[in-house]
């Protein structure tokens, strides 16, 4: 299969083959062409030359619909469904037919019991957990019993136990003879998970190889051409005064799809890097927009930075005490699409990197900036001047993490630091995020991926229905204690230390 986009060759003849009752990894670092090889077997995008042999019978795929009338399933990444609907209902929006509602609530109970994935037809979808979202998906692709199940990194918004369930769930699905095509770039599940993984990079494909007959230091190093650097996590911060807390911070839900905060106590000090998990939408979105100024708080004091009550201030003003964010959605939040990566850089970079003199903006310092942040984190782009809807989800985290620590902001409040982006690329976001902290800044790390938090923060905590619960040292922590507090559960007493630093 290849594919060409205007300077980039994203996809260099590669070839894939998928047996039934296979999961079957495919894995590559960001920009190394998997996304736009599953968009031309989903039908998505039509390749430029090559061919696409299903059940040994050439076939062309020219759109979603016709991969499903082959028997081509996928389940993507960011979900699609609509809120205010029930389960049944968004269900039938993905058929190509119309269809009675309450046979289908029928087959739906029906299909959802026999592979373990519980499911009310009846329940609107606002009510519904992120990894009940996440079930509605899997359930919508096996109603139209396919031959082909692709699933795009469907772990990144699930807690360990949801993991547990959904992988016995695969497993099931091989067993009956059912082909899976899985991307990740969590390589223990590869290991865990997977049969066999075809590796590209950089457009091209690398090899085949059995999962078994490798470890994840292998794996990664055939990704990316290079030996992966182990991440040591057993180091001990030096820790200096607090320069973010938080005291009793209470938001009400702006609307109906937000969450309130409740009784928010938290602080972070120089030099430590502070964790929060919590599975998508217990009010992450809510509590960074709270910190950065987004959202002013009702109390002064409620937010202080620096011994400086903040509560009240607008983004502006707190960037100027020190604090910068990068925020979970990246394109329209964190980048605006259409524009460029100069004029990116300059939306957060002006004041802290002097980009600004008497209401004119200094280009040639902004693009000495902007391309400074595109090395640094090795972004890889054709340039400074290309709009940055242009860039893959992962080579864009790379620009707006970079942009952000290129400023070397007193406190940090970064949300998914690595979504989205390969072995390598959150290898150098891990390092210099601890470096920021090591010259005594303070961060705070907002993330769904437990091994992150677990491999980089120094003390822990998540986020559950707006509620925070206590942070906890991190060493004295494991993946399936801080499981339960994602899920609402409070440890037992003498169950981990906690850390008090007030």
């Amino acid at each position: 299969m290849t594919k060409a986009f205007p300077g980039v060759l994203a996809n260099d003849s590669i070839d894939l083959k998928i047996r039934p009752g296979e999961i079957h990894a495919l894995l590559g670092e960001n920009g190394a062409g998997k996304s736009t090889l599953v968009k031309m077997i989903y039908g998505i995008l039509k390749p430029d030359a090559g061919t696409i042999l299903f059940n040994g019978r050439q076939v062309e795929i020219e759109s979603p619909a016709r991969a499903r009338e082959l028997g081509i399933a996928m389940v993507f990444q960011h979900f699609s469904l609509f809120d205010s609907l029930s389960v049944v209902e968004n269900i039938s929006l993905g058929m190509n037919k119309v269809v009675d509602l309450q046979k289908l609530a029928n087959e739906i109970t029906e299909v959802s019991k026999r592979y373990g994935l519980p499911l009310d037809p009846k329940r609107h979808v606002y009510t519904l957990s992120v990894g009940e979202r996440q079930r509605i998906e899997i359930v919508r692709c096996l109603l139209q019993e396919p031959r082909l199940l692709v699933m795009d990194e469907p772990t990144s918004v699930l807690t360990p136990q949801e993991v547990k369930k959904l992988f016995l769930t695969l497993n099931r699905l091989a067993e009956e003879g059912l082909g899976i095509l899985y991307i990740s770039h969590k390589l223990d599940e590869i290991k865990e998970l997977c049969h066999q993984a075809t590796i590209l990079r950089l457009g091209k494909r690398i090899g085949i190889v059995d999962v078994d007959d490798e470890s994840t230091s292998s794996l990664a190093n055939m990704m990316m051409g290079d030996e992966l650097e182990k991440n040591d996590r057993h180091h001990t911060p030096v820790t200096g005064a607090i320069r973010l807390q938080v005291n009793r911070l209470n938001m009400p839900a702006k609307d109906s799809t937000s969450i309130s905060l409740s009784n928010i106590n938290l602080d972070v000090r120089a030099g430590e890097i502070v964790g929060i998990a919590g599975v998508a939408g217990n009010g992450q979105d809510e509590l960074l927009k709270a910190l950065n100024g987004e959202r002013c708080a009702p109390e002064a004091a409620s937010i202080i930075i620096d011994n400086q009550p903040a509560g009240k201030l607008g983004p502006n003003p707190r960037r100027r005490a020190g604090l910068a964010s990068v925020p979970e959605k990246r394109l329209g939040h964190g980048a605006i699409p259409d524009m460029d990566l100069v004029d990116n850089a300059f939306m957060t970079g002006f004041y802290r990197m002097g980009l600004l003199a008497k209401g004119i903006i200094n280009y040639p310092k902004t693009r000495i900036f902007a391309q400074k942040v595109i090395t640094d984190f090795s972004v890889k782009t054709s340039g400074s001047s290309v709009p940055a809807e242009s860039l893959s989800g992962g080579n864009l985290q790379k620009f707006i993490i970079g942009r952000e620590l290129s400023q070397h902001p007193e406190i940090l409040i970064v949300s998914q630091p690595t979504w989205g982006v390969d072995a390598g690329a959150a290898q150098t976001i891990h390092r210099s995020l601890r470096q920021l902290a090591t010259q005594g800044a303070a961060i705070l790390v907002i993330s769904q991926d437990l091994d992150e938090l677990m491999a980089m923060s120094d003390r822990i905590g998540a986020i559950c229905g707006g509620r925070l619960s206590p942070l906890y040292p991190t060493a004295k922590m494991t993946v399936e204690k801080v499981g339960l507090l994602m899920a609402g559960v409070a440890l037992e007493e003498g169950a981990a230390d906690v850390a008090s630093v007030s």
